[in-house]
């Protein structure tokens, strides 16, 4: 049994067609592929395939070899992978993770940093939502990132950078758009747009807020994340409430304005876990205080103190 036979039977259970895999995986003839097939569950001595009139469809048996032979490729493709790093050169590598919109702030004055600390860094990124990128350090997925102080998340440590006022963003033609400040009684009044679905921690931030200010923001819709909330603005004509680095990502039929009377403000922190052993890790937090002083001079952007 060749690794081929693995890879095409993978192909044709996958793709539920002869045809489809041998066109659009594999690149063979559909009659090569047949034989193939017919080579391996003579070798295995089942039959592993269905052959019916839409497709082909895995039998009992065919489901079972199908797991394993997964496995297999996914074994050899490690293995093969291991080799080529070894042989390689070593290269200090990084894995960061954002909130989506928020590296236009954080990553270029990040960079800089890294490049006086390992200029042969090699630098990976991901932008997911906050509690995805608690369970990515908890994982070893990333070595740091930006993310709200999630709760019940052992063994990672939060470093609060910044306190970020909430605004209020709505559509440009809104009839409150010509207000410096919105009220929180004008929110109550308006379709209110959720732009915390996926962030408990902003999730909690906005409802205190509105109990502290005796109001009801009850969501007719809810945005996967902020990005997707600022389209339902637009879209809908509510108004909704987000962080105040959201205005970076303002398109031109939506406007900020900020909220009248004490603003509420969700944490901004940088996330790692502390079993990590990497020194670049360390000599990044160590200098944690530089990076935001240089974030707060170069943006237009003014944060909250961190008390």
């Amino acid at each position: 049994m060749e690794l081929r036979h693995l890879r095409y039977f993978v192909a044709v259970a996958e793709e539920g067609s002869l045809l489809n895999a041998a066109e659009r995986r594999l690149n063979t003839s559909q009659p090569s592929l047949s034989r193939q097939i017919r080579d391996l569950e003579a070798e295995v001595g089942v039959q592993l395939l269905e052959r019916q009139a839409r497709g082909v469809t895995p039998t009992a048996a065919g489901r079972v070899f199908l797991d394993h032979a997964r496995l297999a490729l996914l074994q050899v493709e490690a293995a093969t992978e291991g080799a080529r790093q070894t042989a390689l050169p070593q290269k200090p590598v990084l894995s960061m993770g954002f909130l989506v919109g928020l590296e236009v702030m954080w990553l270029p004055q990040l960079l800089r940093i890294l490049r006086e600390e390992a200029p042969d860094v090699e630098v990976t990124l991901s932008t997911q939502s906050s509690p995805e990128l608690a369970l990515a350090l908890m994982r070893g997925k990333l070595d740091i990132a930006f993310l709200r102080p999630e709760k019940d998340k052992e063994g990672i440590v939060f470093k609060i950078l910044a306190k970020e006022p909430l605004i209020a963003v709505l559509p440009a033609e809104h009839r409150l758009a010509s207000r410096k400040k919105i009220r929180p009684q004008d929110l109550a009044r308006e379709i209110y747009v959720s732009s915390a679905r996926t962030s408990p921690v902003l999730q909690e931030v906005i409802q205190s807020y509105a109990s502290r200010v005796g109001i009801t923001l009850k969501p007719k819709y809810e945005g996967e994340n902020i990005s997707s909330a600022m389209s339902l603005v637009a879209s809908t004509g509510g108004i909704s409430l987000v962080p105040l680095y959201a205005q970076n990502m303002l398109a031109p039929n939506v406007v900020a304005r900020a909220l009248e009377g004490t603003i509420p403000t969700v944490d901004l922190a940088l996330g790692y876990n502390q079993s990590s052993s990497s020194p670049l890790l360390h000599r990044l937090l160590a200098r944690a205080d530089e990076l935001i002083a240089n974030v707060q001079n170069q943006s237009i952007i003014r944060y909250a103190d961190v008390q």
